[in-house]
């Protein structure tokens, strides 16, 4: 229980004191004073506050850490053709709410467009146009669903055998291929090569489920155009890094990462995730956003193909149509011949635009910042990759 203060009686003032008093009450306070001249001091803060928000923007004194941002962009018009000549001002690019300002477009082009007409009239020089092109030919393996799914297994082999004829009737002189699988580890069979021979030797490897061989440093590639087996870990540490398909991507999209440009890895499976009560395709959260992001991060566009019999429906191709929508990539279902989405990846990707810019990020912060990025003409379409990691999360 709270006590009260004990209270000392005061005696009667004098009476040559009262008149003291009496002048004392009718003379200035000083406490109504100082409450005064302390709300004065307060509406002139307020006041030079509010003038300074409306006329100014407050100086920023945090930390900023500057980045170059590099995006991958393919334009064509709605029939599909690759749009040459575009410069920064062709571009619209949001982070957000916030536009930004771009400092290069640099053209990529495989040159098929660029002996043509309308090349030389846009001023192009085909010899200053970068011609590299990436592409992963991705296996996921279905020795082990082939028992479900009857003919699996001969739609990964067919699927194989077009990957072959691919390999040696469509390659241009600047792409790079490489060859990776997945069954219940990452495995790469071929890193970036433009040899023939090899590439068919690993995609025949990787359909039939053997065990990766470029792994090994022995077999890592000497190509001046950079290497996956050269980041990738290797044995034991492959397998503890890779048990599911989902960190099999991103382990490969790491890799992938220090590799300038786009690459473009076409993915075979029948997708995964999980299915509900009521068999629709559940995303698994554990691993759906780190894998878009690694995938993001490192200018990797997934094209998925489905390796269900066409006209099969199942919930897990979601799954795929998925991970290709927010990779900037594509999905193909109900397919008949596996040439026609190898040969609709290779013309979509004949020409591709790579934008940069400057952005900043409060020092230290990490995440995953989201792009829109438009061409100014609206009869062009773009197919953008969503996003990049920013701080310790960049790759």
């Amino acid at each position: 229980m709270r006590r009260r203060p004990h209270v000392t009686s005061i005696p009667a003032l004098e009476g040559h004191q009262a008149p003291r008093r009496r002048a004392a009450a009718v003379g200035p306070d000083l406490s109504l004073l100082w409450m005064f001249l302390a709300g004065a001091l307060l509406m002139a803060l307020a006041s030079s506050a509010h003038g300074q928000t409306a006329g100014q923007t407050p100086e920023f004194r945090g930390e900023v850490t500057v980045n170059e941002v590099l995006l991958d962009a393919l334009v064509t018009d709605r029939e599909g053709h690759v749009i040459l000549g575009l410069g920064p001002d062709d571009f619209s690019v949001r982070e957000g709410n916030r536009p930004v300002e771009l400092t290069g477009v640099t053209f990529y082009s495989n040159r098929r467009y660029l002996g043509e007409s309308g090349a030389a009239a846009l001023g192009i020089d085909p010899d200053a146009v970068p011609d590299r092109r990436y592409f992963i030919l991705f296996f996921d393996d279905q020795r082990h669903n082939s028992l479900d799914a009857r003919g699996l297994l001969q739609r990964q082999m067919s699927a194989a055998r077009d990957a072959e004829s691919w390999i040696r009737e469509e390659l241009a002189p600047g792409d790079r291929v490489a060859v990776a699988s997945f069954d219940f580890k990452l495995k790469l069979h071929a890193d970036f090569t433009a040899d023939r021979d090899a590439l068919v030797a690993a995609v025949r490897a990787a359909a039939k489920g053997d065990e990766g061989r470029a792994d090994w440093p022995s077999r890592r590639s000497d190509d001046d155009v950079g290497s996956l087996a050269g980041t990738l870990p290797t044995g034991k540490a492959l397998r503890k890094a890779t048990p599911t398909i989902y960190e099999a991507l991103q382990t490969l999209a790491k890799a992938a990462a220090p590799i300038q440009g786009r690459k473009n890895l076409v993915l075979f499976s029948i997708g995964f995730g999980d299915v509900n009560s009521l068999g629709q395709y559940v995303r698994d959260t554990r691993y759906h956003r780190p894998t878009m992001e690694a995938l993001n991060a490192a200018n990797v566009a997934v094209y998925s193909v489905d390796l269900a019999d066409a006209g099969t429906r199942h919930p897990f191709s979601d799954a795929l149509s998925e991970i290709a929508l927010a990779t900037g990539g594509r999905f193909f279902q109900n397919v008949v011949n596996f040439a026609t989405p190898l040969d609709q990846v290779s013309k979509t990707t004949n020409g591709y635009y790579l934008l940069s810019y400057r952005a900043e990020h409060p020092a230290g912060a990490e995440g995953f910042q989201e792009v829109e990025v438009e061409a100014r003409n609206p009869e062009f379409r773009v197919t953008a990759r969503s996003g990049y990691r920013y701080g310790d999360a960049a790759p």
